[in-house]
Formats: C-alpha cells, structure tokens, sequence
C-alpha cells in the first residue's frame, strides 16, 4: 500500500523568453501546485529572467518501460536517414570534376591544326 505523505513531488519547467522553448529546471517537495509555483518562483525570481513557468506533478508523468525502451533502437538499414551516409558525395564529386578536368585537358593538346 503506497504511503501517503503531506507533500508531493513536482517538475519545474521555465523558459527564458516568450519564444523559447521550455526547459526542465529542477524537482521540488509541495503540498499541492500552488504552493509548488510559489516556491518556484520564489527560487526563479531572484536568480535569472523568466517568461513562463510550468509546474507539472511528477504522479502526472509517464514514462516508458523496459519493454517499450526497445522500441526506441535504430534500424541498421536506416543510414540514408543520416548525414553520415552522405559523406561518400564529396569524394565522388571530386573524381567526377577531376575526369572532367582530365577530357578537357586532352581535348586542348588537340591544338588547331587547320
């Protein structure tokens, strides 16, 4: 049977500007959300600039199991979802423009013979 206690555990998230995104700040021990705000921006006010804080009860997260953590492993066959599987372009680019390079040069020792 789960124990009960007087506080809960909150996740504050804040971001610094109207249009940034939020970020994870830090985990906080409150009796109920309004008090875990307070407190929040009690800590955020006297340190650093804020546009919105949120305030989200930990009971209220959800995260993944064991199970569900393998669904999130890369398929071996997924190179071309990458930058690194282009990284053969350059060197392919350079031989073609040194072939190029290479007809135009032989074409030129043809001179004009007329």
């Amino acid at each position: 049977m789960a124990e009960k206690t007087f506080y809960q555990e909150y996740e504050v998230f804040s971001k610094r500007t109207p249009s940034s995104a939020f970020q994870h700040q830090f985990s906080l021990l409150a009796p109920n959300e309004d008090m875990a705000l307070v407190m929040a921006q009690e800590n955020f006010m006297r340190r650093e600039p804020v546009a919105d804080i949120w305030i989200v009860n930990r009971k209220h997260i959800r995260g993944m199991d064991a199970e569900e953590k393998l669904t999130l492993g890369r398929l071996d066959n997924k190179q071309y979802r990458t930058t690194k599987g282009y990284g053969y372009l350059k060197k392919k680019w350079r031989h073609y423009e040194q072939q190029m390079l290479d007809e135009k040069e032989i074409l030129s020792w043809g001179g004009d013979d007329k």
